[in-house]
């Protein structure tokens, strides 16, 4: 994530900032130069950036329920932004408690809609007059005996609004043993079996991914029951970056794109801010300037993120936190993330 300062006054804000909390200047993410600005108020209920520039938006739709912050071109059809358009269902907002966990669930699907805009990558897949697109059901539980379960089916992903709430959340991680779960790291994830459909199902690039991440085509119900019946192999660590890539080869990709985009997004914040990596040798080496969602080579992003998470583990040991990533990424994963990135970056199907 990048590093945003107010127009107006210099201070420095977050990307879900609504005001500047120092000069009060309303603020607004423009998702085509994915940058956020201070916008002062025009008549017509249209808004201008600081700064003398004429151009006109209006705010999301959504920014009426506190969910949303981004700008839509004051000359567009469409009330919403390009992250709120992919909304198939939101929760039932008359209960107060699904409109602070809906809150919870837009704030990490923007920031996933940011990494994607950063990667330039496509929100919808046509193939043979079939389009396929990207969008999101934000379902509550109402029936005990038919849970709502999170996951993906032809570019529609679902989200579980019980995922938002911290307790039930940690419940579930300890109850699955997972040493890692976020609703960011869920939207990473899921997101992740969309971009398999429309970067190597429908790019015909199957067998290439096959030769990393193994043959998809094996019965996938079967996989998950056995996974969840017998846990992971022994030696899952030294093939996988988590236990549950090793139940089936979609998960694996998913698991692994995701870890791609914590990865990336990660380096970008550390960049921005002036961190320095040391590597095992002792060399030191600044990342300002280093851009992890350019198409850089691969080695250096890879040379860049373990030193750093070296580093975040130890200082969150130090508060007697958990390691912020808790993983061990053995060559053969990062291999898989080489491979996501080539793909992103479009170097898999020349």
């Amino acid at each position: 994530m990048k590093l945003f300062l107010c127009q107006n006054c210099g201070f420095q804000v977050y990307f879900e900032n609504v005001v500047c909390e120092r000069c009060d200047s309303r603020l607004g993410f423009e998702p085509n130069a994915t940058t956020l600005l201070a916008v002062s108020h025009n008549r017509g209920g249209t808004w201008r950036p600081v700064g003398g520039s004429e151009i006109q938006y209006r705010f999301c739709a959504n920014a009426q329920y506190d969910v949303c912050n981004w700008l839509v071109p004051a000359d567009s059809p469409h009330e919403r932004c390009v992250a709120c358009r992919l909304n198939k269902t939101i929760p039932d907002l008359s209960i107060p408690e699904n409109r602070i966990h809906w809150q919870k669930m837009e704030a990490s699907k923007h920031r996933l809609i940011y990494s994607l805009l950063r990667l330039g990558l496509a929100f919808e897949s046509t193939v043979g007059g079939n389009t396929e697109r990207l969008a999101f059901d934000f379902r509550a539980d109402t029936d005990p005996n038919a849970p709502v379960l999170t996951g993906h089916a032809d570019g529609l992903i679902t989200i579980n609004l019980a995922e938002a709430d911290d307790a039930e959340r940690e419940a579930r991680r300890s109850a699955m043993g997972e040493p890692y779960r976020t609703l960011l790291g869920h939207f990473r994830h899921e997101v992740g079996h969309f971009y398999w459909n429309l970067l190597v199902r429908d790019a015909g690039i199957i067998e290439r991914c096959r030769a990393q991440f193994g043959d998809e085509s094996r019965d996938y119900g079967e996989a998950l029951e056995t996974h969840y019946q017998n846990g992971p192999p022994p030696d899952w660590r030294a093939r996988y970056v988590s236990a549950y890539a090793s139940s089936h080869p979609w998960e694996d990709f998913a698991e692994t794109w995701a870890h791609y985009l914590h990865i990336v997004d990660t380096l970008e914040t550390a960049a921005v801010f002036g961190l320095q990596e040391r590597s095992n040798g002792g060399r030191r080496g600044g990342l300002g300037g280093f851009d992890a969602y350019a198409d850089e080579p691969f080695e250096r992003i890879i040379e860049a993120w373990l030193p750093l998470t070296f580093a975040v583990n130890s200082l969150n040991r130090s508060m007697g936190q958990p390691d912020l990533y808790p993983f061990v990424l053995a060559p053969p994963a990062i291999e898989k993330l080489a491979f996501v990135h080539r793909l992103v970056h479009g170097h898999e199907n020349n």
